[in-house]
């Protein structure tokens, strides 16, 4: 009797162990591949972007090409002049959102699409603005990104250290190369850094969570 109520408990036991280790396998699993699924899509969506950039650049040539081998008399030129506007870029989407830019971090491998703004599903995706005048323009904008077990987007950013290089390019194909001088950790709630004082230059701050998430890691950088 107590042999037959032994061997139940051992199967039950060795039951629940195999669901156990089933479960843990697919969550790791389901992470692994969604890890590559998300890196596979942030490469595709670069790609286009890089495209883009060269077929702007090819069609400004060409531009001037023309120019060159067709000049226009005085008063065209000086209608031209008069009518110029800001070239815009041409857009490339990403699930939706924007692609803004680009960021590169060499020391953790980091390589990303910028999105337009913050939101769950921006997040879950790639990296994106939370705050500030655009990339590569002169002031503070933040760019907020997840930490992390997989490894995706900002989680190795613990890892950086002043000197450290961050590589930001733009929707119009610039890229200004960024030198991390201060990383602290602050509260969520702290939003004192968004505003401050960048003496005319163009700086980014980079921010992620802290591994337990009660906290925020703030990384700031300047334009060499």
């Amino acid at each position: 009797m107590l042999s037959s109520k032994y061997s139940n408990v051992l199967t039950m036991l060795l039951v629940v162990f195999i669901v156990a280790i089933v479960g843990i396998i697919g969550y790791f699993g389901y992470d692994l591949l969604n890890s590559k699924n998300v890196n596979s899509n942030a490469q595709s969506t670069l790609e286009e972007f890089d495209k883009a950039i060269k077929r702007e650049t090819v069609s400004e040539e060409q531009e001037e090409d023309k120019e060159v081998k067709n000049p226009m008399d005085e008063l065209n030129e000086l209608m031209e002049e008069q009518e110029e506007t800001e070239r815009t870029p041409e857009k490339i989407y990403m699930e939706g959102y924007e692609v803004k830019g680009r960021i590169q971090i060499p020391k953790t491998g980091v390589d990303y699409p910028v999105l337009e703004k913050v939101t769950k599903k921006s997040l879950e995706i790639a990296v994106a603005i939370a705050y500030g005048p655009g990339l590569n323009e002169v002031g503070n904008t933040i760019i907020y990104g997840h930490n992390l077990r997989n490894g995706l987007f900002f989680s190795d950013n613990k890892k950086l250290a002043k000197g450290d290089k961050v590589l930001v390019t733009d929707q119009m194909g610039q890229t200004v190369t960024y030198t991390i001088y201060n990383i602290y950790q602050t509260t969520p709630s702290d939003a004192s850094f968004f505003t401050r004082d960048t003496a005319g230059k163009r700086e980014i701050s980079l921010q992620t969570c802290t591994d337990d998430s009660k906290g925020r890691i703030i990384i700031w950088a300047a334009e060499d």
